[in-house]
This record gives C-alpha cells, structure tokens and sequence, in this order.
C-alpha cells in the first residue's frame, strides 16, 4: 500500500476541463502535490491516507483562478454606483486613492478580498494595485496564490512619483518576495493612455532582463482607439506591438473594442485575454467579442476586475455571464458551452499567467488546488450534468472546501487562515474614513 499526505473522495471528479467527469473518484495528494486520480476502490484498496475527506455529493474540480482583479479596492465595494467608467474613476477612485490609499489600506483590503476570493473557490488571483509589498503579505497570510502586477504610470501618485519610482518601488517588491512559493509577479503599466512610449520601452526591457509577464488594460472604452490614433499614429495594441511589448507574456485586460487586425495579432503573437463581463456590463464599456478570439486560438482568462467596480469577487458569476453573453452576441445558443467556459475559469487563467504547468487541473505530479462544490442542494436537484450545474446552476455559496498545495484554507464554508469578524471590522474601519 502507498502511503499519501491526503486522500479526497468525491461523487465527480472533473480533472481536465473539458475532457470529462469521472464518477466515484479519488484525489490523492502527497508533499502539496497531486499523486494520482483514481476510481476510490482502487483508492481504498492501494492507498493509506494520513487524513480522509468525503464529499459524498460534491464535484471535486480544479481551483478557479480570477485572472484580473485590483485586491485592495474591496474597501470601496458600492462606493460609487451607476455611474460610466470615466466619472466613476475622476469623481470618486481617484480622490479617494490619492487621500487614502497607503500600505495598510492595501494589507486590510487585500485580506479582505483573499477571504472572499477563497470562500467562492477562487485558489489564484492575478492582482493590480499600489504598494505590492504590503499585497504579498496579505496573500501569503491568506494562503491563496497570487501573481501581483507591479503598476507603472507616468503620473504621481501616494506610491510613486514617477514612473522611474514606479518601477524601483515595484521590482524592490518583487525583489524581497520572489522566492514566496505561492506568489508571481508582472509588470502592470496601467494602460497605453497613462504610459508613454519612452516608460513602455523600459518596461519591456525589466520584463525581458526578468523574465516577466506584462499585463495592462487595453481598448477596454471605444474612445481609446481614436485618442491613440490621433496622438501616436496608431492603434493601442500596434503601439504596443511596436515597442516590443506583445507576446506569449503579455496579458490584455478587458479587449473589449478589438478589431479584427487586433484579433490577429493577440492570436500570432501567443497574447493572452482576461474578459470581464460584469465590470464591462456595470460600467458600460461594451461586450467583448470573446467568440472571435477563442476562434483565432487567443487563449481566454476570466476576472472579476475589483470589488469597487463589479461589487464582488466571483469567478462563478463570471463564468455563467460570459457565456450568456457570447450565445446572445453571436446569436447562438451553442456558443461558448459550460465546460469551455469553466475551461477559462480555470486552466485559461492559469495559461495566462504562465502556471498550466503547475495548477489549472487535477492531474498527477501539478499542485494540489482543488474546490469542492455540494450539488446537494434543492436548487441543483435534479441533476443530469453536473458540469452544466457548475455553470448555470452553481453559485459561489455551494463551495464547501479549498485546497492551495494540498493545505485547507476553507473546510465546511470555514476559512482556516482568516478571520471574518476581524476582516469586517477592519473593513467598518475603512469604511468610516472613505465615505
């Protein structure tokens, strides 16, 4: 008999998304990593685990991975509302940032996202935020993984001066964190509109010298295009391409107001898309033609932007909306079907950030990131298609249980790392100063 750190017996296991759902199967986990899949007889008889989980009437499935999201901005869920993107940013993000944001506002706000990000089976996020430092620890504190974007503007802000600070601020971070198992860093210039040729070349250069991902907002309002034409004689995504930017390390946040040159090049160049429906549905923005991309072979992430513009951190709700989204855009029901969209919940995130190697299935010798979802439920009976439910039937409150490296970080809807009262205390605090 093998001796394994953890066995986990599930209804469903879906190891590979969309390759298929195996029925009364086993999760077997030694040293953080997974060991093998196996019918749970074959579990039960070849294998003595050190602890055992049963999850009668759950699927067992990869983690979800939030592709794009601002973690701190969480202590400014609802603080601005109905309003579009430009007036919500200068009227109330800006002056707010530029009177409040500071390491300690980054630390509380970043907690406080993890725990959400964890309590809906969120395992790695991809973050964007001010004072990167203080996010590193508040996601080693919680557990979960995370790539944290280290952001570069051109204009001042309670971070950095300039861009110049940006960037020693940022790789300082990275410097001091780079050999946390569980963290990731990129590059994050903000956007083309806030970053000048002469930062972008630099950040090409680091990312090149060091072997980092680039990740920015890109075409995400329709006036980006023209402003871009009218000052640099070209669009945002062939500006970028010009100065070196694109490739299989470069991370389009939003690529709503992409055209079919654009298409293109995201597809030759090996980029990668994060689409976030509700934030672009809240905000305005547009719906982006995530059907084209997918056709032209871009690989396709989900994220939930930031709390502050979608309201929650839900990878869940994103998966269904994308996919309603894409039937109605294109006029077809078939587009975009629930195990291609749990796909980019899952190994689509973890392809973009350079991880399908190590998490985005569960399969033998990759890292032990794994969600339990209960289809026990009244709302989920009958079942016929438990991926189907995942999709259209599961919210992020059926997530029982979360495993980052084979670790419990949520057992029975209970964080094990974090604690609820003192997040939402902490967020009051927030919340009295801002408001």
């Amino acid at each position: 008999m093998t001796d394994v750190e953890l066995r986990l017996d599930a209804r469903w296991v879906l190891p590979i998304v969309p390759a298929g759902l195996l029925h009364q199967h086993s999760l077997l986990v030694s040293e953080g990593r997974i060991v093998a899949v196996v019918p749970t007889a074959l579990a039960e008889r070849d294998y003595a685990a050190r602890e055992h989980v049963a999850l009668p009437t759950h699927v067992l499935l990869p983690g979800l991975v939030n592709a794009h999201t601002h973690g701190a901005m969480s202590l400014m869920r609802g603080v601005a509302d109905d309003v579009p993107l430009k007036a919500w940013l200068e009227q109330s993000i800006w002056p707010r940032e530029g009177r409040f944001v500071d390491a300690d506002f980054v630390y509380d706000g970043t907690l406080l996202a993890a725990a959400e990000m964890i309590r809906g089976g969120i395992t790695s996020c991809n973050d964007m935020y001010f004072f990167p430092d203080a996010a590193a620890r508040a996601y080693r504190a919680s557990g979960m993984r995370a790539m944290l974007g280290l952001p570069v503007l051109d204009f001042p802000t309670p971070y950095a001066a300039d861009a110049d600070g940006y960037l020693h601020a940022g790789l300082a971070a990275r410097d001091a964190w780079k050999h946390e198992p569980r963290l990731l860093f990129s590059l994050a210039p903000h956007a083309p509109y806030t970053v000048s040729d002469a930062t972008w070349t630099k950040i090409v250069m680091f990312a090149r010298q060091l072997d980092l991902a680039i990740q920015t907002h890109l075409l995400e309002t329709r006036d980006e295009r023209a402003k871009s034409l009218a000052e640099h004689h070209a669009a945002p995504l062939q500006r970028l391409h010009r100065l070196g930017a694109t490739g299989p390390g470069f991370i389009a946040i939003h690529a709503i107001d992409v055209d079919p040159a654009d298409i293109e090049l995201l597809a030759t160049q090996r980029c990668h898309v994060v689409h976030c429906p509700t934030s672009n549905l809240k905000l305005a923005s547009g719906i982006a033609p995530i059907s084209a991309l997918r056709r032209a072979g871009v690989n396709v992430a989900l994220g939930s932007d930031s709390a502050a513009s979608n309201n929650r951190l839900d990878v869940f709700a994103e998966a269904r909306l994308a996919s309603l989204i894409a039937k109605v855009a294109g006029n077809d029901a078939a587009a975009l079907p629930a195990a291609d969209v749990l796909r980019m919940a899952t190994l689509g995130g973890a392809t973009a950030l350079g991880m399908e190697q190590h998490i985005g299935s569960l399969e033998a010798g990759k890292q032990a990131d794994a969600i339990a979802v209960d289809l026990d439920g009244l709302s989920h009976a009958p079942c016929y298609d438990p991926v189907s439910h995942l999709v259209y039937v599961t919210g992020r409150d059926q997530v029982s249980d979360v495993w980052v490296a084979g670790e419990r970080l949520l057992g029975d809807g209970i964080l094990s790392r974090l604690d609820g009262k003192e997040l939402a205390s902490r967020a009051r605090f927030w919340q009295d100063r801002l408001q």
